[in-house]
């Protein structure tokens, strides 16, 4: 996800926000937060490689989308998805990509571009892991997309070199994990042909 090397954890210290608080917050620098369970945490630069794959993936869904004239949108680090949490307090995760109908981008364009609970999920969703939130993206956010409806979560994974394909299945991912030359097999895409390596490395 738009995190680790790229989003290093930083829980910030303030008191527990709510949703409404999360997006009135702002400490003056800048910075990005996702909030989990009603903590800040920061969303720090990442490296060029992180950044280098959530571009590629945001370009290559977007001109598939162009090409089989689908009516949804491709978008990178802009649209924040609120997540169940087992407790009172909120939760918002920003992935790296997010592909959703062009109908719900447009209807964020009025207001923050958080996803809520009591709306349709996204199509698809990306994070790009690294070693400091390989537990968020294997786990956590593992479990609450899935709660979430979500049809597909990529796990794009440069520290192992392999793509865990998460397709969902009677409310639960079933994971395929993906190295070297093996092809990503998308549900949402059906005609897109990459491979794990293409993936890792930004093979236009």
């Amino acid at each position: 996800m738009q995190t680790g090397d790229w989003k290093d954890i930083m829980a910030v210290t303030t008191p527990k926000l709510t949703i409404a608080e999360y997006l009135a917050y702002d400490d003056g620098t800048g910075a990005r937060y996702e909030l989990v369970n009603g903590e800040l945490i920061r969303m720090a630069l990442g490296t060029g490689e992180h950044g280098e794959i959530s571009e590629f993936l945001n370009d290559r869904f977007k001109a598939e989308i162009q090409r089989t004239a689908q009516p949804w949108t491709s978008k990178d680090l802009k649209i924040g998805v609120q997540s169940p949490r087992g407790n009172r307090w909120d939760t918002v995760r920003v992935p790296d990509v997010v592909v959703l109908p062009l109908e719900q981008w447009q209807g964020l364009k009025k207001r923050e571009s958080i996803i809520r609970l009591n709306e349709p999920p996204p199509l698809l969703v990306v994070e790009v892991a690294s070693p400091s939130i390989l537990t968020e993206d294997y786990r956590a956010k593992h479990s609450e997309y899935a709660v979430l409806d979500i049809p597909e979560y990529w796990i794009v994974d440069p520290t192992q070199s392999q793509v865990t394909l998460c397709l969902l299945r009677e409310g639960a991912y079933d994971d395929q994990v993906l190295q070297a030359d093996q092809r990503l097999t998308s549900p949402t895409f059906p005609e897109l042909r990459l491979t794990a390596a293409q993936v890792l490395n930004a093979i236009r």
